[in-house]
């Protein structure tokens, strides 16, 4: 399995501890950076990893950035990208198995060293339970691909 790891300077630091600890587990890792605390945008990361899943240079991609949020928001909008911004092993779980998440985003500065690799062990654990689940993520990429194809936004009378 090979992971893409992307992280702003906010996150440099838990990327690198999860780039140590993914090898250690005998994963490729293709990080894409950051590589210091000097200040950068986060939504280049996310893209380059979110592009690393989508054109299959990486099975999964991992993202750090501060909260995870700005993360989580930026790849998202990568065609085929599903990212979690997980706090705990529950939502590491459930992102899988009923999302089928490709992409997990982590918080440097609201996740815990030791809590984010459990994170890690549990989101690359899980599979994706698949039956009902799937119709929704199919629904998910549905509105993705109708979104992309129309810039007019649905119109509801109240």
């Amino acid at each position: 399995m090979k992971i893409a790891l992307g992280a702003d300077h906010a996150g440099y630091q838990l990327k690198d501890k999860i780039k140590k600890y993914l090898e250690q587990l005998g994963l490729e890792v293709r990080d894409e950076g950051t590589l210091s605390g000097e200040s950068v945008d986060y939504p280049d990361y996310a893209r380059l990893v979110a592009h690393d899943v989508i054109e299959q240079r990486a099975d999964l991609g991992i993202l750090v950035c501060g909260t995870g949020i700005g993360m989580t928001m930026a790849a998202n909008k990568v065609n085929g990208i599903r990212a979690a911004n997980v706090s705990n092993e529950y939502e590491a779980q459930m992102s899988r198995e009923h999302n089928n998440a490709n992409v997990l985003a982590l918080g440097a500065r609201i996740v815990k060293e030791d809590d984010a690799f459990k994170i890690v062990d549990k989101w690359l654990a899980t599979q994706f339970a698949g039956g009902r689940h799937e119709r929704r993520v199919e629904k998910i990429s549905g509105i993705e691909k109708e979104e992309s194809q129309t810039s007019a936004s649905p119109v509801r009378s109240a």
